[in-house]
């Protein structure tokens, strides 16, 4: 193997293209300084593989490419061929001849060829590889190596030492097949992970496949009854149908038939009709005629009477002259024909017999004749078997028996090993099945686990939604809590009192008697607490106290502080008269109406002073009651809702108006109940929610128990998948010994019973060459003889058909001869008979 040529077109600075003829024996380059003697080099390393600019000596690979000069423009692409001779195959390719093509673009791109087929640099490499050639390689020396190879310490002498001694490549092997087992760790591991994540979720697409099965079982048993039912009711159908189908066609025939019938009825009736229609004139005419012809008739008797008294008169002369044969001559002739007639039958079937013996005789010496030269083959083959040498078929003999005694031992150490395979298997599989019952129990108690761990994750997410409700639930009585607890703070704001009343109520004890806040002190019905207010009017933010010296007193201190004025409501025990006057007094109210006292609820040290604030005053729902009211009772006050009053002296409403006290404190106690109602509401929810935890942390622990055994039943399950793996392979394994052994069993039988077959045919020549005597030589005389009597019996036998064909003839030629002689023989004593009866008339 040598270089032969190198190739260069626009590879730095061969700008053409440029051929380099290369004879065997060339191993250096020499010229001048700037010759390209580099550039050469590097064309031969670069189309070999090399990848690195610098090695190029370039500071990119796009260097490599003719940058052009000044009376030249740049080139687009560098590309070099290099040819080598491998006459010797040192290459492992087929051709005697290499070409390799490395071609570049100035865009970057590569192209590669080995013998004008494009491929890659990988591929090049591979084939450079074995035979010590390459980009790497000790054999290229460039410009500045050889100092260095001078100079080389012992590591780079070793190198270059190993690079003449093939290593490397061995070496990039082996770094390849490492990075390629390290690439199928990972994929193992990845597929050990994967196998891990399909082993957890094999469990439910068990159960999946399970319940898909039942499924399939469930439909094909209800396609299975469709279909039996679709069966059935098609066999019904078809039967009936069958049954139509015949009553439509007897039907149809007898209709056809009919029809038939009736058009030749038709027919007949119309040819009738047509036939008296021509024969009425012919009828007319025939009855012209009888009547001419009865006349006429009458005419003949008399001249037939006439003629016969002449005819007695005259009397016969003689006979006709007869000039046909005698009738008794021709049956005897016909009686003679058909007698030779009977004769040439028989002779022909004398003739067709001798024909078959002839045939099977001759057919018989010709198989006596096969079987002799048969024999006397098989005797001259035996005569050569013994001439060739007994020894030798002696040999073939001998080597037959040793080949079927040994193929006899090797089936029977094949029955014992394929017998012991079949024990194996038979345990592997007796295991296999002991370890799937058992894998099937495991996987009933995992499929217990499972039911049990996803009853405590129920649980838990009950307990959990039960713990957030509460949460829920608690959050929001807070929020009403803190809700009415606000407006309750607001509320009591609006009570705090900058007027004289408020004064009071900040001095009360300077203040001898004072109750305190009228509203504070009054409890009125829902909803009516605007109407009271209007009704009470200034009182409504009035001060309560307990007699009339404490509101003096009150009056006093008001004008010596300066604190403005106050409306004070005398509270009194209740006098004679106070109130129970005033009940007896009440006119009838209308059915919707109320009395403003009965819907007031105060102290009874207030109550006189209440009910006289409101002994007229009544509750109605609307304007139009307050008015009828008054109009009825003029002495009375009506109130609505609204807080509008209505009397009959004055009134006083409209649209709405700034709270009362009275209002704002009833509006403060509904608060204050309904933050109380949220507290305690909140704090059973609490009560609630520390049970609900509890239960969420025993949810919590007891699903952690379940998914602890669950992991320990899931570790139990993957060892014994991993067991039930292993057992099943070992079951196939062994499955496949014996049958790789049972096969090997049959065809070792198989060719014993050939050689057998070999050896009965070898010791039936043996036998036969030692029967033979050496110098005796096979008998042709019966041979021979056959041989001779074979023409004989085809000439006999051609004879004998020739004289069937002959009798065949001569029969058909005299067949039917006597029929027609007997017939002219019956026609002409029929002729005599007549011709007798003329003459005796």
């Amino acid at each position: 193997m040598y270089l032969k040529s190198l190739t260069v077109r626009g590879f730095k600075s061969f700008a053409s293209a440029t051929t380099l003829k290369l004879e065997p024996g060339i191993t250096c380059v020499v010229g001048p300084n700037g010759s390209g003697k580099s550039n050469v080099v590097d064309a031969i390393a670069w189309v070999l593989g090399e990848q690195g600019a610098k090695a190029l000596r370039g500071g990119k690979m796009e260097d490599v490419i003719f940058a052009g000069t000044a009376g030249r423009a740049p080139l687009g692409r560098a590309e070099v061929t290099l040819t080598i001779d491998n006459t010797d195959g040192a290459l492992p390719i087929e051709y005697t001849e290499v070409s390799i093509t490395r071609r570049m673009f100035r865009s970057g791109e590569s192209e590669y060829e080995i013998n004008g087929n494009t491929c890659r640099l990988l591929d090049i490499q591979e084939l450079l590889s074995d035979s010590g050639i390459g980009r790497e390689m000790h054999i290229i020396v460039g410009q500045g190596r050889l100092d260095g190879m001078l100079h080389a310490k012992p590591e780079d002498r070793r190198a270059f030492i190993e690079e003449a001694a093939g290593v490397l490549k061995h070496r990039k092997r082996k770094e390849k097949a490492l990075r390629k087992l390290d690439a199928m760790q990972v994929n193992l591991n990845r597929v050990t992970d994967l196998t891990a994540e399909l082993r957890r979720q094999l469990k439910p697409l068990g159960r999946q496949a399970e319940v898909a099965r039942r499924a399939a079982a469930i439909q094909a048993n209800l396609r299975d009854a469709r279909l039996r039912l679709l069966a059935d009711d098609l066999a019904t159908l078809r039967t009936t149908l069958d049954r139509e189908i015949a009553d439509e066609t007897a039907l149809r025939e007898r209709r056809e038939q009919v029809e038939a019938e009736h058009a030749e009825v038709q027919g007949r009736l119309g040819e009738l009709e047509a036939a008296l229609a021509e024969d009425a004139p012919l009828l007319a005419a025939a009855q012209d005629t009888w009547y001419k012809l009865s006349a006429l008739q009458e005419r003949f008797r008399s001249i037939e009477q006439l003629a016969r008294e002449r005819l007695r008169h005259l009397s016969a002369t003689g006979d006709d002259e007869r000039t046909g044969r005698d009738p008794d001559q021709l049956e005897a002739e016909a009686e003679r024909v058909r007698e030779q007639e009977e004769e040439l039958r028989a002779a022909l079937t004398d003739d067709q017999i001798r024909l078959a013996e002839a045939v099977e005789h001759r057919q018989e010496l010709e198989r006596q004749l096969a079987a002799a030269e048969r024999e006397l083959v098989a005797a001259a083959k035996a005569i050569a078997d013994r001439r060739e040498g007994m020894a030798r078929l002696t040999g073939q003999v001998n080597s037959a028996r040793a080949r079927t005694t040994s193929a006899g031992e090797e089936i029977e150490r094949l029955a014992v090993a394929h017998a012991d395979a079949l024990g194996r298997a038979e345990q592997a599989q007796a295991d296999l099945d002991a370890v799937s019952a058992q894998s099937t129990e495991a996987d009933r108690d995992n499929a217990d686990l499972d039911a049990r761990h996803a009853e405590a994750v129920a649980g838990q997410d009950r307990a959990q939604a039960t713990v957030r409700s509460l949460a829920d639930a608690e959050r929001a009585a807070e929020k009403d809590a803190a809700t009415w607890k606000a407006r309750e703070e607001a509320l009591s704001l609006g009570l705090r009192r900058k007027d004289g009343a408020g004064a009071l109520l900040a001095r009360a004890g300077d203040v001898p008697g004072l109750l305190g806040s009228l509203a504070g002190l009054l409890t009125v019905a829902p909803g009516h607490e605007a109407a009271l207010a209007a009704a009470l009017g200034g009182l409504a933010d009035a001060v309560a106290v307990s007699g009339v010296d404490e509101a003096v007193e009150a009056m006093r201190l008001l004008k010596i502080s300066d604190a403005g004025r106050a409306g004070l409501l005398v509270g009194s025990p209740a006098g004679p008269g106070m109130t129970g006057s005033a009940d007896a007094l009440r006119p009838k109210l209308p059915d919707e109406a109320r009395w403003a006292p009965d819907l007031v609820e105060c102290s009874a040290e207030l109550r006189p002073a209440v009910h006289r604030a409101l002994r007229d005053v009544v509750l109605v729902d609307d304007l139009a009651a307050a008015a009828d009211l008054v109009a009825g009772n003029p002495e009375l006050r009506a109130v609505t809702p609204d807080g509008d009053v209505v009397g009959a002296y004055a009134a006083a409403g409209g649209s709405a108006k700034a709270p009362s006290y009275i209002e704002v404190q009833a509006a403060v106690e509904e608060a204050r109940s309904n933050r109380l109602t949220a507290e305690r509401a909140g704090a059973e929810l609490r009560d609630q929610l520390v049970e609900a935890r509890a239960e969420v942390a025993a949810a919590k622990e007891a699903v952690q128990h379940a998914a602890a055994e669950k992991r320990e039943a899931e570790s139990h399950r993957n060892a014994a998948a991993r067991r039930l793996a292993e057992l099943g392979a070992a079951a196939r394994s062994a499955k496949a010994e014996t049958d790789r052994l049972g096969e090997s069993r049959a065809r070792a039988e198989a060719a014993r019973q050939r050689d057998l077959t070999a050896l009965a045919e070898l010791e039936e020549r043996l036998r036969l060459a030692e029967e033979t005597p050496v110098d005796a030589e096979p008998s042709t005389e019966d041979r021979d003889q056959l041989a001779a009597m074979v023409p004989q019996a085809r000439q006999n036998e051609m004879e004998v058909r020739r004289a069937v064909r002959t009798a065949e003839e001569r029969v058909a030629s005299i067949a039917g001869r006597a029929d027609s002689l007997a017939r002219q023989a019956t026609a002409e004593r029929a002729a005599r008979e007549r011709a007798a009866a003329r003459r005796a008339a």
